[in-house]
């Protein structure tokens, strides 16, 4: 008995409603699927850790990673991470906006269709991790809403990227218009070994 039928004095149980919660279950799964850790399943749903643990292992064969979430906003500003990470929220920023798809739901399949475009015609084989993974393009989507991250647009090309917060927003120049000078060098040599 919970406290609300004891209150009551009905003496009968008050739960939650088994639909939403078989929705979450499937929300929880596609998100293991696509590789989010335990912390953004228990941010995103209101399945308990001991539950989402089981799923995870259930889904996966293992336990869930342990640790801290990365929490770097400079992580998204360089080179490659932020060319993927411009991609990924102009997706999630598009779904999100013009499709029934809201927030978690948005953010599960603007994944889905970064990790299509992310695969295509790239040389390293396809069990590679991508460049943006899914709880990083969480924590994107958490630092653009906290007002850490905004989207800049290039004056050369007019793309919108992420960038820091409160930087100017004239001048701007992209990563893809303005590359470092070594950008591309390291994994190219990786792949010709």
């Amino acid at each position: 008995m919970t406290a609300k039928s004891v209150i009551s004095g009905t003496g009968k149980s008050v739960g939650k409603s088994v639909s939403k919660e078989a929705d979450e279950i499937l929300l929880a799964s596609d998100m293991i699927r696509l590789g989010a850790r335990l912390q953004v399943l228990q941010a995103e749903t209101s399945l308990s850790y001991d539950r989402l643990s089981r799923l995870y292992r259930e889904i996966r064969g293992c336990s869930p990673p342990k640790g801290m979430l990365p929490f770097s906003v400079d992580w998204f500003m360089t080179w490659l991470p932020n060319i993927h990470s411009s991609v990924f929220y102009g997706i999630y920023r598009y779904l999100d906006t013009y499709t029934p798809a809201k927030k978690t739901r948005a953010l599960i399949e603007a994944y889905r269709l970064y990790l299509e475009q992310a695969s295509v015609g790239r040389a390293a084989p396809a069990a590679d991790e991508p460049v943006l993974s899914f709880t990083r393009a969480w924590m994107l989507i958490r630092f653009v809403e906290s007002g850490m991250i905004q989207l800049s647009h290039c004056v050369r090309c007019t793309g919108g990227f992420v960038a820091h917060a409160h930087d100017p927003q004239q001048n701007f120049v992209c990563a893809i218009c303005r590359p470092p000078p070594r950008a591309g060098k390291t994994r190219s040599r990786a792949r010709a070994l």
